[in-house]
């Protein structure tokens, strides 16, 4: 390797500032976001399942459901008497739940606690996407540039200061794909042999087995990515002299193919198979309240159930089986019970998730009496409102360039306009799927990085106009003019993404479309 010494000085520069730079941005996105994420004090939206999830699993290890009068007792600081003895029938694996927890534990149980670990995470995903663009472009610039507008989306702003899943899955998502793409530049350093210990294609693996540990919807992205990371390597084999002539596309497929299948989707196996320890140790306690039959679900899981197996590992054997009958209701409650459910007024159709067409309220409080804070005019009222909804201007712009990407992909055939390609149809397409049940455009969070990949690779071409001075000042004044319309959309928005209170007119001036109210 190339000592730090034999670095010349602009290397040795850039390299500082490819860590500098992203640093600083998420630094800006974690300040943005921590700043008065207590408030409100209350369970928004779906915080009441997963925060209360969280807390449950640092008391007992695993979720426990809760009495009817918890909420109350817990925003009064009455934590006494707030479980019941049955384990809760949870519909997510609890690895993005133990994150949340690890906030509960060092600062307590209240709204900042169980919120403070989206807030570094929401962090951490600016500066890990900063840094993957940073490589994919090789220009630290246009990586701080996809960092800033991460930091600046509405959607992963509220998402980041919010007790839910969906910002933690986002995150091991980024990370897996910044993983494998590093190892795409590791691998090509080293196309001599193959190599069975492969750093980066292993911590890819545990990064995406924990999405998948958040939610089952990080399956789609293991094997999209999966399947990449194996044809950049094959291609790359092939098309290398020397060592195209010793093995044809078969042996070199499955030469690849098969550690990589290890090194991602056995690893990822094994890390969401440790996310359910909870369940495995106390799978005693789910077994006498599900393993009978659950309401609806009255197929009991079976006879071990009464009569458990004996021998060395007959707990092991019973507890496995059990976590896959668990598996089993879960899925039918995914799959066809919910789709019972009454409609939700904030549920919408992937098809308008890019145009962000139906944002979430999380939280909304209207004809609120006068305050002098308000400054409403006379006559009228204040409002209140968390709204999870994307920048316009990062969004709208977005799906242009994810659009201009699948062309650029089709007639330059570069690999890096691939990744957003791929990205966002393994986070969106498979929701079309789910139509028939009610689901929510705050799911796309997992899609906006993907799409400010997009962004940023035009905002890398148009930076590369070098043919004419004119030219060149044409796509930085292009870029920096974008960059201030996001950033001054995100000012403008501000106000409805952090419950802020503020009259009713300016409330109704930011909704642009009748879709949002």
């Amino acid at each position: 390797m190339t000592s730090l010494s034999r670095l010349s000085p602009y290397r040795w520069t850039d390299r500082v500032w490819g860590w500098i730079g992203p640093i600083g941005v998420a630094l800006l996105a974690f300040v943005l976001r921590v700043w008065n994420v207590g408030y409100p004090k209350a369970f928004v939206f779906d915080e009441t399942y997963y925060a209360k999830d969280a807390w449950s699993l640092l008391q007992h290890g695993y979720v426990l459901d809760y009495t009817d009068k918890a909420n109350g007792q817990i925003l009064k600081g009455d934590l006494s008497n707030i479980f019941t003895d049955e384990p809760s029938w949870i519909v997510h694996p609890d690895g993005g739940k133990w994150l949340i927890a690890l906030g509960e534990q060092l600062f307590g149980f209240d709204s900042f606690g169980w919120r403070i670990s989206g807030v570094v995470v929401g962090a951490l995903t600016v500066l890990v996407l900063a840094r993957l663009v940073r490589r994919m472009t090789g220009s630290t610039l246009v990586g701080c540039l996809a960092g800033l507008l991460l930091t600046v989306d509405g959607m992963h702003f509220v998402m980041s200061r919010l007790s839910l899943l969906d910002v933690f899955l986002a995150f091991w998502i980024v990370c897996g794909v910044a993983c494998l793409v590093a190892d795409r530049d590791w691998i090509r350093a080293r196309l001599d042999r193959y190599h069975a210990f492969r750093p980066w294609q292993l911590a890819a693996g545990v990064s995406l087995g924990m999405a998948c540990a958040t939610k089952w919807s990080g399956v789609y992205v293991l094997a999209a990515f999966g399947l990449t990371c194996v044809g950049w390597e094959v291609l790359a084999r092939m098309r290398n002299p020397r060592t195209a002539m010793h093995h044809g596309w078969v042996r070199t497929t499955l030469r690849v193919g098969v550690p990589a299948f290890g090194s991602l989707v056995v690893l990822a196996g094994v890390v969401y198979l440790v996310s359910w320890t909870g369940f495995l140790v106390h799978h005693e306690a789910y077994e006498a309240r599900f393993g009978h039959g659950y309401g609806d679900y009255s197929k009991p899981w079976g006879a071990y159930v009464d009569r458990p197996t004996s021998g060395f590992l007959g707990e092991t054997w019973d507890a496995l089986r059990s976590l896959w009958h668990f598996h089993v209701m879960t899925f039918d409650f995914h799959t066809k019970e919910i789709t019972k459910a009454e409609p939700h007024p904030y549920q919408s159709n992937p098809g308008g998730w890019l145009l962000q067409w139906r944002p979430v309220g999380a939280d909304a409080q209207f004809d609120l009496p006068k305050t002098t804070r308000c400054g409403q005019a006379a006559g009228t009222t204040c409002v209140r409102e968390i709204l999870i909804l994307g920048n316009p201007v990062i969004w709208w712009s977005g799906a242009a360039a994810l659009l201009g990407a699948v062309v650029a992909w089709i007639y330059t055939r570069r690999w890096t306009w691939g990744v957003p390609v791929i990205g966002v149809a393994a986070c969106w397409l498979p929701w079309f799927l789910s139509t028939d049940r009610p689901i929510f455009s705050f799911y796309a969070v997992t899609i906006v990085p993907f799409t400010i990949i997009a962004l940023s690779l035009v905002a890398h071409a148009l930076l590369q106009l070098r043919s004419s001075p004119r030219q060149t000042y044409a796509g930085a004044l292009i870029t920096g003019l974008y960059v201030v319309a996001a950033v001054v959309a995100f000012c403008y928005f501000h106000p409805i993404w952090t419950d802020t209170l503020m009259p009713y007119a300016e409330w109704r001036d930011r909704m642009w479309l009748s879709h949002w109210i």
